[in-house]
């Protein structure tokens, strides 16, 4: 059996709570480990603050990958996502990827408080 991934993601980010809901859901082979880096409680090998900012998974080995060569990562282990994840791969599309989810970390906060407030209204 391969060692899962581990996954450091932030629950406090409605948009990440809804990202890793749905990729329990389709974890069926338990290829991923979840930590909620936003729980004082979690250990982290890394800064905190660092794995609050970014998406983060790390390998058995201790390897780290970040932003969308961490989302490749992810859904190399999940075998729906597995094409993805492989496609991730060609060249200059992590490249590509990694631009587009820079581009996402600079609306995310604002993206984050319209979910709070749709969330607060019961919508």
């Amino acid at each position: 059996m391969v060692e899962p991934l581990t996954v450091w993601y932030d629950g406090g980010c409605p948009l990440c709570t809804r990202e890793i809901a749905l990729m329990r859901r389709l974890d069926r082979r338990s290829a991923l480990r979840f930590v909620d880096v936003s729980d004082g409680a979690a250990t982290c090998p890394r800064d905190r603050a660092d794995l609050l900012a970014r998406f983060h998974v790390s390998d058995a080995r201790g390897r780290f990958y970040s932003g969308a060569a961490a989302f490749a990562a992810m859904w190399r282990a999940v075998p729906l996502l597995r094409p993805l994840g492989l496609l991730a791969l060609l060249p200059g599309m992590t490249w590509i990827l990694e631009r587009l989810y820079r581009a996402f970390l600079r609306v995310r906060p604002s993206l984050q408080r319209w979910m709070r407030e749709r969330e607060r209204h019961g919508g």
